[in-house]
């Protein structure tokens, strides 16, 4: 399997940045890591040979990303807006560098989207907030709403709200979404999600899918049996829905 390292200075986050690249040719796949996880962790884990097949065929490339949770929503040492400022300087990062340059490796028009866990609502959120460069979603195990406590895990903003909040969270915004280009856009997007049945994020998809469905936006929700909610599930969704 073709497969290359990259770093480099992004001017974005004012610090070096680190991928993985698998594959010659075919759909370009950005991956986004798990909660506060790492570029390498879906090769380590075994999720990118689980695809090996359509990655060596040329019907797959995929762009391990890394993230910034560790110094964005996770940074709890980090005023909120502050938290709220690095990750929107993660997106520029994501729309200003990853993008253009998985452009000039292949220009392949189709740019996907997917991740597990935390990782699940950056691929669900970039697909909709910059619907016109990405053909489908593939979101796995995740939660799309930042502030309501579930479980173990806390509002990552502590009570704290803004506009810009609101427009990265998809569970907020989409509800509100008029018909307009957006929305149209977001309709011919191919969204699929997957989730445990006893996973704590399981309300988060299910309502995600309500809000999609009364907007008239075709997707699919897969329950899967159990939490599902580690990679040796993850590596058989990569099978059947990227």
């Amino acid at each position: 399997m073709h497969r290359e390292y990259h770093r480099w200075f992004s001017p974005n986050l004012h610090r070096d940045m680190e991928l993985l690249v698998f594959g010659h040719s075919g759909a370009r796949v950005l991956f986004f890591p798990t909660r506060m996880a790492r570029y390498y962790d879906y090769e380590n884990w075994g999720v990118i040979a689980a695809i090996a097949e359509k990655i060596e065929q040329g019907w797959l490339q995929i762009y391990c990303v890394d993230s910034v949770d560790q110094e964005s929503f996770y940074s709890y040492w980090r005023r909120p807006r502050g938290r709220i400022e690095r990750h929107l300087q993660y997106e520029k990062y994501i729309m200003e560098e990853v993008i253009p340059m998985s452009l000039e490796k292949n220009d392949n028009p189709c740019l996907m989207s997917a991740g597990c866990s935390f990782g699940a609502y950056h691929a669900l959120n970039f697909a909709f907030r910059y619907t016109p460069s990405f053909a489908k979603v593939v979101a796995m195990s995740g939660r799309y709403d930042l502030t309501t406590p579930v479980g173990v895990f806390q509002d990552l903003l502590e009570g704290y709200y803004d506009e810009d909040l609101y427009f990265i969270t998809p569970s907020h915004y989409m509800p509100n979404l008029c018909e307009d280009q957006q929305l149209e856009a977001i309709r011919k997007l191919e969204i699929i999600m997957a989730v445990g049945e006893e996973d704590v994020f399981l309300a988060s998809n299910q309502h995600m899918s309500e809000t999609l469905a009364a907007k008239n936006i075709p997707h699919a929700l897969h329950i899967w049996d159990g939490e599902a909610h580690r990679a040796r599930y993850w590596r058989k969704m990569v099978q059947l829905y990227l």
